[in-house]
């Protein structure tokens, strides 16, 4: 989860990129955000005519923010490179991506969304660095892999699993109990200790209430949508439906 101290540093830094683009009449974007900074960003960087949030695809979990010049700019440099990675004898996964990333000792903000589908990997990036990935990274765990800049915009599918929870109420602490399967008190220690994310930023209160849709992060335990009371059973007890990324 980002610290406080990252949080400001994201924050400081997006107001120069503001400033900038006012200034000197030119788009400026930021590195790419992952979707607790861009929670942090998005309550004072609103999205507008003049600032758009842009990961090179629909519903991208990593973005950018991006300051337009003009409401009719569409400037972005983001770019896809894709490689074909021949799995036959050793499948690779996401973590061996991002451990090939990172062993070019770049800044995980350099890039954004990535993954394999169909024998190909995907990375989505900024030009400069797209540049810089496909002379370098030949390599993902023992698959030699060449990737190229593709002008297709691939969309990454995200497969869940629905269920249901039985839960005392829509308290944030009853919530967490259930899903961490813990007790109310320890889903109370949890919140206090900054375990718990409600719509990616730090929930501070154990007697929040969660309104359908929300976001829940329990460190740990996974991210879970709330998708709102089912029913309830003859003891009054409330039914609830979730969903968590599989």
């Amino acid at each position: 989860m980002t610290t406080t101290e990252e949080t400001q540093s994201i924050l400081i830094h997006l107001r120069d990129l503001e400033r900038k683009s006012e200034v000197r009449h030119m788009h400026t974007e930021s590195y790419f955000l992952n979707e607790e900074e861009q929670a942090a960003a998005a309550r004072e960087f609103k999205e507008s005519a003049l600032i758009h949030y842009e990961g090179g695809y629909p519903d991208a979990l990593k973005k950018k923010v991006i300051f337009l010049e003009e409401e009719e700019d569409d400037f972005s440099d983001i770019v896809c490179i894709a490689a074909k990675a021949d799995q036959r004898f050793r499948t690779i996964g996401h973590r061996d991506i991002l451990g090939a990333l990172m062993n070019l000792q770049i800044d995980r903000h350099s890039f954004g969304d990535f993954w394999i589908d169909e024998n190909y990997v995907y990375i989505y990036t900024s030009g400069q660095m797209a540049k810089f990935l496909c002379d370098q990274l030949r390599r993902i765990a023992s698959l030699n892999v060449s990737f190229e800049p593709i002008e297709a915009r691939p969309v990454q599918q995200f497969h869940y699993r629905d269920f249901e929870e039985v839960i005392a109420s829509e308290r944030a602490d009853a919530m967490v109990a259930a899903l961490a399967h813990v007790s109310r008190s320890q889903a109370k220690e949890m919140i206090r200790q900054g375990l718990v994310q409600i719509d990616h930023v730090p929930l501070v209160r154990a007697d929040e209430l969660c309104n359908n849709n929300v976001t829940i992060s329990i460190r740990g335990s996974g991210r879970f949508k709330y998708l709102g009371i089912c029913r309830t059973t003859r003891k009054d007890r409330i039914v609830a439906a979730f969903r968590q990324s599989v």
